[in-house]
């Protein structure tokens, strides 16, 4: 009977401590740089061993990767939560906006752990496999959404594609621009750009 609750006090104390190896990373690497920071640097900085260190994290690519997984979930959610008849396009907007509202709540780590992602191409290829993952979870969330067959038909992930392009393009902008202008606005602009292509229909009865 005490199984599930130990499970759960585990996974917390797991998470806890990838947020703590996480947020140590951020901090060496904004001071040092990315290639001068080592992972054994990045567990000394929380108490724990390189050892320890590979029981949570590959790499310290995948420590600074693992600052857009909670995000990145909260905004799969949030797709699956949009009302039934809202068009692709605004949902799918409306979920990245749990991504973009970071660089208002958190501007300077924001743009910090997104120059990293965008400026260190071993961080960047992570990335992108990340990218890809969220694509594939969207376009099962935009099929069951308009009753489209994820295997027959391509528009779902053309249209998760296609979202995720736009979010990629404002966040390049908002990195080169130094966080100047507003991630959010940006990121209209670019679907502003694509609605048309994001519009599914529906499957045929």
């Amino acid at each position: 009977m005490n199984a599930a609750p130990t499970a759960d006090i585990a996974e917390r104390k797991r998470q806890l401590v990838r947020g703590e190896l996480a947020e140590a990373a951020v901090t060496l690497l904004a001071d040092q740089g990315f290639e001068e920071t080592t992972v054994d640097q990045i567990a000394a900085a929380v108490g724990l061993s390189r050892r320890t260190f590979s029981r949570y994290f590959q790499s310290k690519e995948d420590v600074v990767v693992h600052m857009m997984s909670g995000p990145s979930a909260r905004m799969c959610a949030e797709l699956r939560a949009r009302p039934a008849d809202e068009p692709p396009a605004v949902a799918l907007r409306h979920a990245l906006s749990v991504i973009t509202s970071l660089s208002v709540t958190n501007p300077d780590k924001t743009l910090h752990v997104s120059r990293l992602i965008l400026d260190t191409p071993a961080v960047l290829a992570r990335f992108l496999e990340r990218l890809s993952r969220w694509q594939a979870e969207m376009a099962g969330i935009l099929a069951h959404r308009t009753g489209l067959d994820p295997d027959a038909d391509m528009r779902p992930a053309l249209a998760a594609g296609v979202a995720l392009t736009a979010f990629q393009t404002g966040l390049r902008r908002w990195v080169d621009r130094d966080g100047t202008e507003a991630l959010d606005e940006l990121v209209n602009q670019a679907f502003a750009m694509i609605t048309p292509a994001l519009d599914l229909g529906t499957a045929p009865s």
